[in-house]
């Protein structure tokens, strides 16, 4: 490494600290402002799940992709600078939703906004997750979990801006929202000017076809899956409006081309089996680490109240910077291996969602989250670990995939899908209740489905979030009853959710076993992989 660039390691590292803080807190806030969006524009579940974790999830997964595949051809400063770019952006184009318009016209002006906002949070994360990772070869699971407290730090911000803020003061949601423009000044400060390294693989001359190799076909063809199904709804069949067949016909077209381009630079190589089961495993880990945070206020606030769902977000965020402090003594002192750890975590995730499921006060929900919060602190950051050890040859591109399918499946599964498991379960509830009432409850405007399938019209959001806003001796009979069937509906949506870690916990113990076998877990260097 230069010697100008291992000065200055250490500013680099809280530079990226910064950027993915900025990412968190605009997070934080949005995942907020679910109940103020469906009250101010009469959105429903799936729509907002759309929103907040479709278009900022699925955006990141191509801002971190092309960018993983750029940067060492580019260089960092450029990428940083587009991301800075992208971030101002999103707040104007988000603003342009106002109070009075239109739903449809509400919906669009969110949905671009964020998908902006995630754009610019995928740029940034190609950047910082490599930089890292090459920085502090000896010690990336350390160093990586460092870097992405900086993810729960910035949910914790955003959870207090809406507590606060918006709970308090009475800030408007703009107000709140555009907070998150002070971490975006940050990073963009910490990074000017800065010096930065190569990866392993570009330092010893690798071509891209080479990097390429262990991804291969089938590694991109995951990517290429998602990224079909998402143009397919939001771009040419949802923005361009183009009939089944056509935006079918296009979308195809598109994610073909970039699985042919992949299977013409690496010459037909299938890609590593083991990059493509870690693949797998962080597409489940997106939908449910990232996908839950985007409903937990949510859900939580729906079964207690909305302000203590605010203040169980923050303290669990909390808990979750402060873990992931901990991971090199965990990994030294304890001595639980990354993929052990991740078992460990698979089990604790599991748990606390059933936990959660169950619970209604403030005080046993508080100790259910936090054994989520304990069980999905250590996924993500260790997951990129784990890839950048095993996988040095791939240099930036095998870490921004795996993050970019992350978010691909928050976006296409995890945000959306715990959206409308609410609104089904929870309108599937009241029918059982009385049919009657739900005919009077049920929403008049769009459907809500998932990915097309098992269309429901789901309770009337604005006249639930109404009736739960009131104290209960306040409630007419009629009114409890859909409130009680909400909070019936919440609580089967945890338990759904709770399977993910489960099916998690499964693959991690295959891994535990696959690493003994072969001598047990340790990093390789581009020259131990390619022997």
């Amino acid at each position: 490494m230069e010697n100008g660039v291992q000065v200055n390691a250490k500013r680099l590292l809280w530079a990226g600290f910064f950027a993915i803080l900025a990412a968190g807190v605009g997070f934080g806030v949005r995942g907020g402002l679910f109940n103020t969006w469906a009250e101010e524009f009469g959105l429903n579940g799936a729509q907002l799940g759309a929103i907040s974790l479709g278009a900022g999830f699925i955006s990141f997964c191509f801002g971190i992709i092309i960018g993983g595949i750029v940067v060492d051809k580019i260089g960092y400063g450029k990428l940083i600078l587009t991301a800075f770019a992208l971030h101002v952006i999103s707040v104007v184009v988000t603003f342009m939703a106002k109070p009075g318009m239109d739903a449809s016209a509400a919906y669009l002006c969110l949905y671009w906004g964020t998908f902006i906002f995630g754009l610019a949070n995928g740029v940034l994360e190609a950047v910082a997750n490599p930089l890292v990772a090459t920085l502090f070869p000896k010690n990336r699971n350390h160093y990586l979990n460092l870097l992405h407290a900086s993810w729960p730090a910035g949910l914790v911000i955003g959870g207090m801006i809406g507590w606060w803020l918006g709970g308090n003061l009475g800030w408007n949601w703009k107000s709140q929202l555009a907070l998150y423009l002070i971490p975006t000044i940050g990073y963009g400060v910490m990074f000017f000017g800065q010096k930065f390294p190569k990866s392993e693989a570009s330092s010893k001359g690798l071509k891209l076809g080479e990097m390429f190799k262990d991804v291969g076909i089938l590694g991109t063809a995951i990517v290429s899956i998602m990224l079909y199904f998402f143009l397919k709804g939001s771009v040419f069949g949802g923005l361009m409006k183009l009939d089944p067949m056509p935006a079918g016909l296009c979308s195809a077209l598109v994610s073909g081309a970039l699985l042919v381009w992949v299977g013409v630079i690496t010459k037909g190589a299938l890609g590593h089996w083991l990059l493509i089961f870690l693949f797998v495993l962080h597409a489940l880990i997106g939908s449910v680490e990232l996908g839950t945070d985007g409903w937990i206020q949510n859900i939580t606030g729906a079964i207690l109240s909305e302000n203590e769902g605010k203040i169980l977000f923050v303290l669990t965020s909390l808990t979750m910077f402060l873990l992931r402090f901990c991971a090199h003594f965990i990994e030294t002192k304890i001595g639980l291996k990354p993929v052990n750890l991740l078992f460990t975590c698979s089990v604790l995730a599991c748990l606390g969602l059933n936990l959660v499921s169950a619970v209604s006060s403030f005080g046993p929900a508080l100790g259910a989250l936090l054994v989520y919060a304990i069980g999905k602190t250590f996924f993500w950051p260790t997951m990129l670990a784990i890839a950048s050890d095993r996988f040095p040859r791939t240099g930036a591109i095998a870490i921004s995939f795996m993050g970019g399918i992350g978010m691909l499946s928050v976006g296409l599964l995890g945000g959306p899908g715990l959206g409308y498991a609410k609104d089904r379960f929870s309108a599937n509830e009241l029918k059982d209740e009385s049919g009657a009432l739900y005919e009077e409850w049920k929403s008049e405007g769009d459907a809500s489905s998932f990915h097309g399938r098992g269309a429901i019209q789901p309770i009337d959001p604005k006249r639930l979030e109404a009736a739960k806003k009131k104290k209960t001796d306040e409630l007419t009979a009629n009114e409890k009853t859909v409130v009680d069937a909400d909070i019936r509906g919440n609580r089967t949506t945890l338990k759904l959710d709770s399977l993910i870690p489960a099916v998690m916990a499964i693959g991690y113990l295959f891994l535990i076993f696959y690493f003994r076998s072969i001598g047990g877990y340790k990093p390789l260097t581009v020259e131990e992989q390619e022997t």
